[in-house]
């Protein structure tokens, strides 16, 4: 029994230790994902200032600023100018992807030209991953010099998504692997009680609160300190064979079914054992040997009675 407990403390140390691993690398992927998406988003917003200043010169503007990009909402951005000035919008068009072609993230977004003055629509235009996808119109229409605003949209980045699913895959793996070395400690606790070879007595186990002392022939049987008392010799008991012999004291030259044997012994602890039943019954029968007028007799057919002369 012994054994088995330091198996049962060894795999909870192992979970243990599997659970901090694996936090440690979900906080590392997290921080690692979020700084690279980090340098990807200022690395855009240099793109975008990069089409204004091309925006500018294709006009004959060499000389007045493209103003700081600002961040409107989650992948959107605004790029504002200095001046007035018109454009071409094959050309506008035409800029715009070759310039954001070196953004990883930027494979489908919206483009509206705004007029400062009111916000309206000046022109506007959608490019898609999937070329056919693209809507672009009046690309040959030279815009009037005025004070626009370049408004472009992105779609959501699959890095987002993909991040979003590493934790989320993370999570669940925790999860399960939690619930599969946890739930067997239950279990593997119950299985300490089974007879086997190593099966002794363990005075560190707390005793049951309704316990009693009970006199059986010439023994005392005391089932809070799991011990039969004859002529001054005491024989150890298990805890389960503690709770086999007390269901015994309690209504002794009774007959007791099998099945309320294994339901009030086992079921608590959910599960219920077969034939462990009949080797703690041996058991039992051996130590109380010691008075040939207290013994363990079978009733065929329903179950154990505890004859007590």
């Amino acid at each position: 029994m012994l054994l088995r407990e330091n198996l049962l403390q060894g795999k909870r140390k192992y979970l243990s230790g599997f659970i901090l691993l694996l936090s440690i690398s979900l906080i590392c992927v997290a921080f690692t994902m979020s700084g690279s998406e980090d340098f990807d988003i200022a690395r855009r917003e240099v793109l975008l200032r990069k089409i204004g200043h091309e925006l500018l010169l294709q006009s004959g503007d060499s000389t007045s600023r493209v103003l700081p990009v600002k961040k409107m909402a989650e992948n959107e951005y605004r790029v504002s100018f200095e001046n007035a000035f018109t454009f071409q919008p094959e050309v506008l068009v035409n800029t715009t992807q070759r310039v954001l072609a070196n953004d990883p993230l930027a494979a489908n977004y919206v483009v509206n030209v705004l007029n400062c003055a009111d916000g309206s629509v000046a022109y506007g235009y959608a490019i898609a991953q999937n070329k056919k996808d693209d809507i672009i119109t009046c690309k040959g229409r030279k815009q009037p010099v005025a004070c626009y605003m370049l408004n472009i949209k992105f779609k959501p980045a699959a890095i987002t998504t993909a991040k979003n699913g590493y934790l989320l895959g993370a999570l669940l793996l925790l999860a399960v692997v939690g619930f599969i070395f946890l739930k067997p400690v239950k279990q593997q606790k119950i299985l300490t009680d089974l007879p086997g070879e190593h099966d002794a007595p363990s005075p560190d186990v707390p005793a049951s609160p309704d316990t009693d002392v009970f006199t059986l022939g010439t023994m005392v049987f005391d089932a809070e300190a799991r011990k039969l008392m004859i002529n001054g010799t005491a024989i150890e008991l298990t805890k389960t064979e503690t709770r086999v012999l007390r269901i015994f004291a309690l209504s002794p030259n009774e007959a007791i079914e099998r099945s309320r044997l294994q339901k009030e012994i086992w079921e608590d602890d959910g599960v219920i054992v077969g034939r462990s039943l009949d080797m703690f019954i041996s058991k039992l029968r051996k130590k109380l040997e010691a008075d040939p007028n207290v013994k363990i007799a079978v009733i065929r057919g329903k179950g154990y009675k505890l004859k007590v002369a």
